[in-house]
């Protein structure tokens, strides 16, 4: 039987520590392959300087290997994920019908993807400014919500939700196929 291989992609610099460790560590306790990106080689920091070994650049990411690709949140997030080379990944997930999904700020990349459009979703808004964005991009933003699943993408507001975050990975990845 062929292990499931799950995809976690943070910022090379400023990446979220426990947003990134908890989903790992539940992901790998489930019995998934973990494999980390980002936009550099070598190794990612954290925001709280702890460092983790990037596997692969975001530029040789073939969706094809992965069943689910997630966005870790940090201070990081916008300056080194939100660009066009994490647009193709995730249209590319999300047309393959992969699980997909962000944590914190980088729900904001989804939404700039376009894959949010007319679903229902949840991110960090610490600074007030996700209705707006949300808004911009025909997200339906539910504030109240720690962790929102719709179709085959998963939101999550932060740090606090990364458990529930990683929980909900497994038990996507893990459901029967209808």
């Amino acid at each position: 039987m062929n292990r499931k291989k799950v995809l976690l992609i943070v910022a090379h610099d400023g990446y979220q520590p426990a947003e990134y460790a908890i989903p790992k560590k539940t992901l790998q306790n489930a019995g998934f392959d973990v494999v980390t990106a980002s936009n550099k080689p070598g190794t990612a920091t954290a925001k709280d300087k702890t460092t983790t070994p990037v596997d692969i650049v975001l530029g040789d990411v073939d969706i094809a290997d992965y069943d689910g690709i997630f966005f870790i949140g940090g201070s990081g997030a916008l300056d080194n994920l939100d660009h066009e080379i994490s647009y193709d990944i995730i249209n590319q997930a999300f047309r393959q019908e992969k699980i997909l999904g962000a944590i914190c700020i980088s729900t904001r990349i989804l939404a700039a993807a376009g894959v949010l459009t007319a679903h229902a979703a949840t991110g960090w808004d610490g600074d007030g400014k996700l209705a707006d964005i949300y808004r911009e991009y025909e997200v339906y933003y539910l504030p109240d919500q720690k962790v929102v699943t719709q179709g085959n993408i998963i939101t999550a507001t932060g740090p606090e939700a990364a458990q529930d975050f990683a929980d909900q990975i497994v038990r996507m990845i893990d459901r029967p196929l209808a």
